[in-house]
């Protein structure tokens, strides 16, 4: 199969700063994915983390400030200004694809991919190769559809697109979702963050 990457036509980065957001619900929302995100990162204890999709580098500043002295790879599409937002930051930066990782087989010990997948125009691609890379476990986080959709709207966000952000082509229910990570990892554990699914599996060994 040909992998078709999304460069072109997915923007990068975050259609809105969730992680920066000083409205006290989305806040409040915030505090209960991080929540599952912190505990998840506890029990995986990693030496060696590698987050694709990092947007800005909200997530690997987070693990920093908590682990100094992990080791951090972040990876993203190339893209000069998003690339801008990584200046100062200790951690080894990488441009590529989540589809195509430029990283040998089993060679991290934790993978992120916090708000990726519903933007990869080949999700079962994408979570191959995360498999392929990952020597331990995975944490991943995608919307809850369609309860994401009704809170877009209901702040009055993309109501032309009916709720939809801009970047999302994939959409999942926590059910779908799960399903389709547990065709390529052991679930350990699924949390549902309002309005999110977050799962943290564990590579199979085949």
């Amino acid at each position: 199969m040909a992998v078709t990457t999304a460069s072109e036509v997915i923007p990068t980065g975050n259609a809105y700063d969730k992680y920066g957001t000083s409205n006290p619900i989305e806040r409040r929302m915030m505090a209960g994915f991080f929540d599952a995100f912190d505990g998840f990162v506890a029990k995986s204890n990693p030496s060696s983390v590698l987050e694709v999709g990092a947007g800005e580098g909200s997530i690997a500043r987070r693990l920093l400030e908590r682990n100094p002295d992990l080791g951090i790879t972040i990876l993203d599409l190339p893209d000069p200004e998003l690339a801008s937002h990584w200046a100062g930051l200790e951690v080894a930066q990488v441009q590529g694809s989540v589809e195509e990782l430029p990283f040998p087989d089993r060679s991290m010990d934790l993978i992120l991919a916090i708000e990726v997948l519903e933007h990869v125009v080949h999700p079962e691609v994408a979570l191959a190769e995360i498999a392929r890379v990952a020597d331990r476990e995975v944490i991943l986080s995608v919307p809850r559809e369609p309860i994401w959709r009704i809170g877009n709207l209901a702040r009055g966000r993309y109501l032309s697109d009916l709720g939809n952000t801009p970047g999302h082509i994939q959409h999942w229910s926590k059910h779908t979702f799960a399903a389709l990570v547990g065709r390529h990892f052991e679930v350990l554990s699924v949390a549902a963050p309002l309005p999110w699914t977050m799962i943290h599996a564990r590579r199979l060994e085949r």
